[in-house]
C-alpha cells in the first residue's frame, strides 16, 4: 500500500480509502451488510494496509460508525488508524437535529465520538454546505472543536467551489483552524469537479479525496446489486446517454487490458492531477482486492482519450440528493 501526505499536513493516509456507508445494519437499507458480513472486510482491510476510513454520522443512523469502531479499535492500536468521520445530515426529527449550527456541530462530534468508541477523530468532515446557518458560525465551532483536541484535522465534501473558497479565507482571516481535505465527486462519467475545485485546491495545498469513483456502479459494468435494485443514485445521476456512453468505453478499455472495468475506473480516478486519496467501496473481500490491485494500474494516453473523448459537460452535483438535469435532454 502507498501513504500519502494528506494535502499540506504531515498526516500519512494510505492511497485508498475504504467509504463505510454499506456497513451498519440493513434496517437502514436494504444492501447495507450487517456487523457480521462488515467485520471481515474491515479486517481485511487492516491487512491490505488501508489505514484511512470514511464515515458519517447518518450511515445506518449511527450504527455504522458503532460496527466500524468496534472492529478497527478491537484490531489495532488507535494510533494506526486514520479515522474520519461527516456530520450534516440529519440524526432526527428535530429542527436542530441537522445542519452545521454550533449546537448541533458540537452535539455531532460527541455523538461520533461516543459510538465509535474513541477520544478523538483524525479527520472531521461538513458532509454539505449548510445555506440557513453563517459561515461564521460553523467554522468558529469546527475551530472550537479542533481546538478541545476532539479533531485533528477538518475537511469539506460536496458544495461549490466559490463556498469552499469562501469558507478557507474566513478561516484564514480569523485565524480559525482551516479545512485541509476537500471529498468531491469524480469519475470518468463526472467531471464538472475539475474545472474549479480541483484546481483551487491544487493552488491552496488541500487534500482531494473522491468519493464514487465508480458511479454509483455504472462503471463497474454491474447494474444488478442490490443496491442499484433498491436506490435511485444511479439511474437520477448516471442514466443519461452519455454516461452510459462512457461505461460502455471504459468496459472496452477493461476487455482489451484483461483487467475488470472496475479496476479502469478507478485507476482513471486514482491518477487524476490533485487526487490525493479516492475513496471505494466494496460488499465482500475478493472486490476488495480487485479494487487494490488497481494500484497498479496504470492507463496509457489512448485509453485514456478513449475514454474521455466520450465526456459531454452537465449541471455540478452540489447536493449527493439533488438530480441533474440529464445530458440527454440539453
Amino acid at each position: 500500500m502507498e501513504y500519502v501526505n494528506l494535502g499540506k499536513t504531515g498526516l500519512k493516509v494510505s492511497k485508498l480509502c475504504l467509504g463505510t456507508m454499506g456497513f451498519g445494519t440493513p434496517a437502514w437499507r436494504p444492501w447495507v451488510l450487517d456487523e457480521a458480513a462488515s467485520t471481515p472486510i474491515l479486517k481485511h482491510a487492516l491487512e491490505r494496509g488501508i489505514n484511512f476510513f470514511d464515515m458519517a454520522d447518518f450511515y445506518s443512523g449511527g450504527v455504522g460508525e458503532e460496527v466500524v469502531g468496534r472492529t478497527l479499535l478491537g484490531s489495532v492500536p488507535r494510533d494506526q488508524l486514520v479515522l474520519a468521520s461527516k456530520a450534516y445530515y440529519a440524526m432526527g426529527t428535530g429542527p436542530n437535529d441537522g445542519g452545521l449550527s454550533r449546537k448541533h456541530l458540537l452535539t455531532a462530534i460527541d455523538g461520533s465520538l461516543k459510538r465509535i468508541g474513541t477520544d478523538y477523530l483524525d479527520l472531521y468532515i461538513i458532509h454539505g454546505f449548510d445555506l440557513f446557518t453563517p459561515i461564521e458560525e460553523t467554522l468558529e465551532a469546527l475551530n472550537d472543536i479542533v481546538r478541545s483536541g476532539r479533531v485533528r484535522y477538518i475537511g469539506a465534501s460536496t458544495m461549490y467551489a466559490w463556498q469552499f473558497a469562501k469558507m478557507i479565507y474566513t478561516s484564514r482571516l480569523r485565524g480559525w483552524s482551516e479545512f485541509v481535505s476537500m471529498q468531491c465527486q469524480l469519475n470518468a462519467a463526472y467531471r464538472e469537479e475539475e474545472r474549479e475545485m480541483i484546481p483551487f485546491c491544487q493552488d491552496q495545498g488541500i487534500a482531494v479525496t473522491p468519493f464514487s469513483p465508480l458511479a454509483r456502479g455504472l462503471l463497474s459494468g454491474n447494474l444488478e446489486s442490490l443496491r442499484n435494485k433498491t436506490d435511485n443514485f444511479t439511474q437520477d445521476q448516471f442514466g443519461d446517454q452519455t454516461s452510459h456512453h462512457i461505461a460502455k468505453a471504459v468496459a472496452g478499455v477493461a476487455e482489451a487490458r484483461g483487467v475488470s472495468s472496475s479496476q479502469v475506473a478507478l485507476s482513471w480516478v486514482i491518477n487524476r492531477p490533485g487526487v490525493t486519496s479516492s475513496l471505494f467501496a466494496v460488499d465482500n473481500v475478493a472486490q476488495m482486492d480487485e479494487q487494490i490491485a488497481a494500484l497498479e494500474l496504470k492507463l496509457t494516453e489512448s485509453e485514456l482519450l478513449e475514454i474521455d473523448r466520450q465526456y459531454t459537460p452537465c449541471d455540478v452535483i452540489n447536493d449527493h440528493h439533488i438530480n441533474r438535469i440529464p445530458r440527454s435532454a440539453r
